[in-house]
């Protein structure tokens, strides 16, 4: 059954201590090991935000002083997360993160970010003022320019909110999770001056 083979290849791979660990090598005390969690933070935060914002409508984050609040709290949080993320890929790039049978690990992160480049873009478009317009218009040409505007219509209101409240951070999501899952299997990457105490000091 498509069960079975599922759990086989998720959950019994799993071991507690890979999960949820209480330990981890000596290395991860390094700053650069902290972006990841940094990013995973403003991520909830973009979520939590957004959920509020969705919920009110845009008559509320326009006029309320409240709402303003949250739909900066929303900005910001966007801000820190497309930083924190980025320096999180290029530190890991230059840490050749994809040893160790991770090629998976920084694929699906490479992956987060280009999707969480196209959820940012369409937030862009539904904040119902002068930017979105323009933007939009200025997207629409460029679109039109390599052939997908008439699936990706940036002035179409209604098509860019439901892109950005439902379908694309569902797809960020799911590609999250997805790496988190892969960086607790295989764990984090050592630094390469460090090969030789991966798995060992704590």
């Amino acid at each position: 059954m498509w069960t079975t083979r599922l759990r086989k290849a998720t959950v019994e791979k799993f071991e507690p201590t890979d999960i949820l660990p209480d330990e981890q090598p000596a290395y991860v005390a390094s700053w650069i090991y902290v972006f990841g969690v940094l990013t995973l933070a403003a991520l909830t935060m973009v979520i939590a935000t957004g959920i509020t914002l969705a919920t009110k409508g845009s008559s509320w984050f326009h006029v309320s002083d409240v709402g303003r609040y949250v739909n900066s709290l929303h900005l910001w949080a966007t801000e820190f997360f497309f930083v924190f993320m980025v320096v999180h890929l290029w530190g890991k790039f230059w840490m050749a993160a994809w040893r160790g049978r991770r090629f998976a690990t920084w694929v699906t992160g490479g992956i987060a970010f280009v999707a969480s480049i196209g959820t940012a873009f369409t937030g862009y478009l539904i904040q119902t003022n002068f930017d979105s317009q323009w933007i939009a218009s200025e997207a629409k040409d460029g679109l039109n320019s390599v052939g997908i505007g008439s699936f990706f219509n940036t002035l179409n209101t209604g098509q860019s909110l439901l892109l950005h409240v439902a379908v694309a951070p569902l797809a960020v999501g799911i590609i999250v999770i997805w790496h988190v899952i892969l960086v607790r299997r295989r764990g984090v990457v050592p630094p390469l001056d460090a090969l030789d105490i991966a798995g060992g000091a704590k």
